[in-house]
């Protein structure tokens, strides 16, 4: 293994390198207080009342979310506390679930895979931040093995046809609603989730969702829910692909890469048949809109209800990188690419402000940019019997993480023309902070094209900034006993990972939605022998093309020596071929000596050094030095594994 040392002293050390430092330590601080106000010393959440949706087989939505970035942070140089903490939330609330009889075999069951990929990516994180971990790589075995039908008692695939056999899956098998009785009437008036309208459109004197009130029409539509929903395959089911590849990765097993590219090959074609969009209802013979009567919309989270292209699309995506990440073969990004094309060919420059959105909030801070009566470009994400509907700004996610992905120009282009026809500047840098841990990627993008060359400072200043006022919120909080918001301490969760996955990896935040790690550099502390950058190191990845990926490192203490090992790719799918970097000709820092006022350092002179690598490349950081290292990568070229090179 090559090793390279740095001896450019850093003059003036970068604020962002002292930022993001400072997030490092930070984010340690805040873990304890936060779980010292929602949770017991064991881990487990207090007040029973949290938990009247999840007894006897409930929903479990959102009781592992509060955690799922710790493990990201750890493992990019934060506290081992993080992660030891993670782990031990992970299976507090795993307990607690199996206890109150919404998990089985320490998995959920009967439920979407919408809000069961939202559960896993703690999972995924604690798997790929501690692969030698054994019970995690037994249970990795465990779940996936639900879904190969390797359990009895979890039926959940059909091989022949290549289909999950329901929208409601899980440790139990596939659930198919009984053709028979009452299922719990649908009033979802006053609710959180009126905002998204009907599921259907074609029931008589049911035409908006406050006739939903009417609780004869509120029984007619969950009937309606169950007989349509009743059992069949969804693109939200995608999703699975990630815990297939989870478990290819922490045990190298063949059937697990099988798997994915059985199962995403089928929705490939089904999305080709269908002109690029996934049908989002295939019944258990085959037929897509079994039960919806031959249409390709009105499934379970599909086109027409709740969410349509927002959450469909996500796994979408997740398993196109999937495919991707096992096969190399770039044809399954076509996957993500194909449907997001067709839905921005729908686009049209609209008054946002005239425009109901389900899902509004997510556009705030996007939309109040924008002066009124100016229009900006908006795309349906909806579609049901009277066409499209529901219009709002394409995610700039979707198409930034294929790009980052393929590292093709047409789909850059696709990313600049998206920017050319919005009506905000992508260059700003708003400051909020939602239960994704996303949403930054338009000014994270223009950073890397050069255009935005402040942006590692803000976002991290924007970080630091709602860390402070979660950790305030949570002080002041006087509902841990007696609130009912599901999603009360998921939004205390005070620790974010997207700035520092961005500037450290060069990468996106991992999708929400059961979304790895997809990632262009990572980090190993030689010294301590352990994932992340050393103490006192600063990282940041300043531009990535489809050959190159240029890093700057900062050792900012004045007193300690650092070695890092750089690995190319979050499971070493890359290979870095050569490093290209500058070396100090001249000396410093010079004798002791010279008056007050007259004295100062010579001047620092450079030359380019290069050297070949194959594979990881070590450096070595002198007190207060820094480097950029121009490396020539090879992308999707080595198995992917999570196994780590110390």
């Amino acid at each position: 293994m090559p090793h390279i040392t740095a001896d450019l002293p850093a003059e003036n050390v970068p604020s962002w390198a002292l930022w993001q430092r400072q997030l490092m330590g930070t984010m340690e601080q805040v873990v304890e207080p936060y779980l010292e106000h929602f949770t017991r010393d064991d881990g487990e959440f207090t007040g029973e009342f949290i938990w009247e949706d999840a007894w006897g087989g409930g929903s479990p939505d959102d009781y592992f979310e509060p955690f799922f970035n710790w493990p990201l942070v750890y493992l990019m140089g934060g506290s081992e506390r993080l992660l030891a903490l993670a782990q031990r939330q992970f299976d507090a609330v795993t307990g607690q679930l199996m206890r109150l009889g919404s998990y089985h075999k320490e998995y959920g069951f009967r439920e979407d895979q919408m809000h069961q990929s939202e559960a896993d990516v703690l999972f995924y994180h604690l798997c790929l931040a501690h692969p030698g971990h054994d019970r995690r790589r037994d249970q990795a075995r465990r779940f996936a093995g639900f879904y190969l039908n390797e359990d009895p008692e979890a039926i959940n695939y059909d091989p022949e046809k290549k289909l999950v056999l329901s929208g409601l899956n899980g440790s139990k098998g596939a659930f198919v609603a009984p053709r028979e009785g009452q299922p719990r009437p649908y009033n979802p008036v006053g609710t959180t989730m009126e905002p998204y309208g009907l599921p259907f459109f074609d029931l008589p004197g049911i035409e908006s969702v406050k006739d939903l009130a009417d609780p004869g029409n509120a029984q007619r539509m969950a009937m309606a829910m169950q007989d349509r929903w009743q059992a069949g395959d969804s693109p939200a089911n995608l999703a699975i692909t990630s815990m297939m590849t989870n478990a290819f990765l922490m045990t190298g097993e063949e059937k697990y890469r099988e798997w994915v590219v059985e199962y995403t090959d089928a929705w490939l074609e089904r999305g080709k048949a269908n002109g690029g969009l996934l049908p989002d209802q295939v019944g258990p013979s085959g037929k897509v809109g079994e039960f919806v009567g031959g249409k390709w919309y009105g499934g379970r989270y599909g086109w027409t209800f709740p969410h349509g292209f927002l959450t469909m699309h996500f796994a979408t995506v997740d398993a196109g990188a999937n495919a991707f990440l096992l096969t190399h073969d770039d044809r399954y990004l076509d996957l993500p690419r194909q449907q997001m094309d067709r839905i921005l060919e729908l686009g049209e420059m609209r008054d946002p402000r005239a425009e109901h959105m389900s899902v509004g909030a997510n556009w705030q801070k996007q939309l109040d940019a924008i002066p009124h009566g100016e229009k900006t470009f908006l795309v349906p994400y909806r579609y049901g019997d009277a066409g499209w509907f529901d219009w709002q700004p394409m995610s700039a996610l979707y198409p930034v993480y294929l790009w980052h992905l393929s590292m093709r120009d047409d789909d850059w282009e696709r990313v600049e023309r998206l920017q050319e026809k919005e009506a905000n500047d992508w260059n700003q840098v708003h400051s909020f902070r939602d239960k994704h841990d996303a949403g930054h990627e338009q000014p994270w993008v223009n950073f890397l094209a050069g255009r935005n060359s402040d942006y590692p400072e803000r976002i991290q200043q924007a970080t630091y900034q709602q860390l402070c006022r979660r950790m305030a919120q949570t002080r002041a909080d006087q509902d841990v006993g007696t609130q009912h918001h599901i999603h009360h301490w998921q939004w205390g969760n005070p620790v974010s990972s997207e700035a520092l996955i961005q500037l450290t990896m060069g990468a996106p935040q991992p999708i929400y939605n059961g979304g790895l790690l997809h990632a262009r550099v990572r980090y190993f502390d030689v010294e301590r022998r352990r994932p992340g950058l050393p103490a006192d190191v600063a990282a940041l990845v300043e531009s990535l093309a489809a050959d190159r990926t240029v890093v700057r490192l900062v050792n900012t203490s004045a007193t300690q020596a650092r070695t890092v090992l750089l690995q190319a790719g979050a499971f070493g799918e890359h290979r870095f071929t050569a490093a290209e970097y500058e070396s100090r000709t001249s000396e410093w820092p010079g004798h002791l000596g010279g008056y007050a006022g007259t004295y100062s350092a010579e001047p620092v002179t450079r030359q380019s050094r290069s050297v070949d690598v194959d594979g990881h490349l070590q450096v070595e950081l002198p007190p207060s030095m820094e480097i950029r290292l121009n490396l020539a990568t090879q992308r999707y070229v080595n198995e992917p594994s999570y196994e780590t090179p110390l």
